[in-house]
């Protein structure tokens, strides 16, 4: 990496090797090779060869993981790890060395974890790379986390259903109460929040995060980060926001009950407050709170929406074919979409399930899809307002089962239905949405 080009901090990755990779490297395939190729080049030439291919093939992390005769390098894209190519412990060690001293960790501790992160200037774009290291059996186990500025994105561009971008957009742009999205790690909470912020960014409100960590940076708001070694947690940093006279709220996550119960306070005070809990869906957020310690006569009349979400691969649009569906798979199709909550739904357009034709992958995939044959992910929604009767609901603490009962009583079209609707449009396969959310 060439010192000399360091913008703010930042290394900059060889100019002839960007060349390199943008002319060579369109798969995993080429990745593998292109690596071959430099195994026995200097560590810092090598490391710009694994660090841009997988930024350039859009992976999301780099796996370095060290097994007993060897090493292993994987990145994780579309949400699933693929092996790129094995490799012995003395190139190992020298790229675990070159990683420590870049992410500014100790290179002589290596029975704890230690986390770390250094940026990437790539023409003037800097991504930031956070480093994890992990002591494990037979060396330490690093993954890399890629944060491309370039995969922020706007509200528009998440390819919501109308029916949910119309809710969305209308509930964000409320002067106060609390928003939460719930799924798992990896589901795009944070991407869902972020793009919130910036649909209702504007110069005449104040907004603040509080992250763990500050994942992108965006443009007009104020951002901070937890650092619990020094005592600044989330409700730490919650109170002192609040006293910074802010219009809407970011908590990066709600995890006790301190957080919880300042967070809802705010959000009962004037404040639009966003926030994200890991529960299994929408229904869950509900029971969590209240799990969590939270007064249930707090959460009614704070909490204005609740989301749950998935993220599920598409398929590619270069090698994938229509075909008419199964008997088996129309069976299901039918049973999810033939509900009454989405026929009410004005704003909710299905195919007709007797002439669609649904999306089949190419088992072998082709070079565009890393030969796997989806390309791509998109995210399964569901989402439900809490109106007065809801509100009343909550008051007797109901079970997760009562609150989603309630919720698709009320029109709410779950993600599983949501998963169908994809599946009608030819844009995912059953076996993807199956892989991701129980079937209903």
């Amino acid at each position: 990496m060439q010192d000399s080009k360091k913008i703010l901090g930042a290394v900059a990755i060889n100019t002839s090797i960007i060349q390199e990779i943008n002319n060579e490297v369109k798969n995993i395939t080429n990745f593998k090779e292109r690596v071959e190729q430099h195994l026995t080049s200097e560590t810092t030439s090598l490391l710009d060869i694994i660090l841009y291919s997988a930024i350039s093939l859009g992976a999301s992390d780099i796996h370095i993981e060290p097994e007993e005769s060897q090493a292993r390098l994987r990145i994780r894209l579309d949400g699933i790890l693929h092996d790129v190519i094995f490799f012995d412990h003395t190139i190992y060690n020298q790229l675990v060395s070159r990683l420590k001293l870049l992410s500014k960790l100790k290179l002589n501790i290596k029975d704890k974890s230690q986390d770390g992160r250094f940026s990437i200037n790539i023409d003037n774009l800097l991504i930031e790379m956070r480093t994890s290291v992990l002591p494990a059996e037979y060396g330490e186990s690093i993954v890399m986390r890629i944060l491309n500025p370039e995969n922020l994105i706007t509200l528009d561009a998440l390819g919501l259903r109308k029916d949910l971008a119309k809710i969305f957009e209308k509930e964000i742009n409320k002067p106060n109460g609390m928003i939460i999205v719930t799924g798992p790690t990896g589901s795009g909470k944070t991407t869902t929040l972020y793009a919130f912020l910036m649909k209702i960014q504007n110069p005449e409100i104040k907004i603040i995060t509080i992250e763990d960590p500050i994942e992108y940076h965006l443009k007009g708001v104020s951002q901070t980060q937890v650092a619990p070694e020094k005592g600044y947690t989330f409700a730490d940093g919650l109170k002192s926001i609040v006293r910074q006279d802010p219009d809407v709220i970011l908590v990066g996550e709600i995890r006790d009950l301190e957080t919880a119960k300042i967070g809802l306070q705010a959000s009962l005070t004037g404040h639009l407050v966003l926030s994200t809990l890991h529960t299994n869906d929408a229904a869950g957020t509900i029971p969590r709170l209240v799990d969590l310690g939270a007064d249930a006569a707090s959460v009614a009349p704070a909490i204005k929406m609740a989301i749950g979400q998935r993220l599920v691969r598409k398929v590619c649009s270069k090698c994938s074919k229509l075909d008419k569906p199964t008997a088996e798979e129309l069976k299901v199709l039918k049973q999810g979409l033939e509900k009454e909550n989405i026929k009410n739904n004005k704003d909710v357009s299905v195919p007709d399930l007797m002439s669609i034709k649904i999306a089949r992958i190419n088992e072998k995939g082709c070079e565009a899809c890393n030969f796997t044959g989806y390309k791509g992910r998109t995210g399964l929604y569901e989402a439900f307002l809490v109106d007065s009767e809801i509100e009343k609901f909550i008051l007797t603490k109901p079970a997760v089962s009562a609150v989603r009962e309630m919720a698709i009583k009320k029109g709410m079209i779950t993600m599983w239905q949501s998963g169908l609707i994809e599946i009608a449009l030819g844009k995912t396969t059953l076996d993807e949405v199956k892989k991701n959310i129980e079937e209903e």
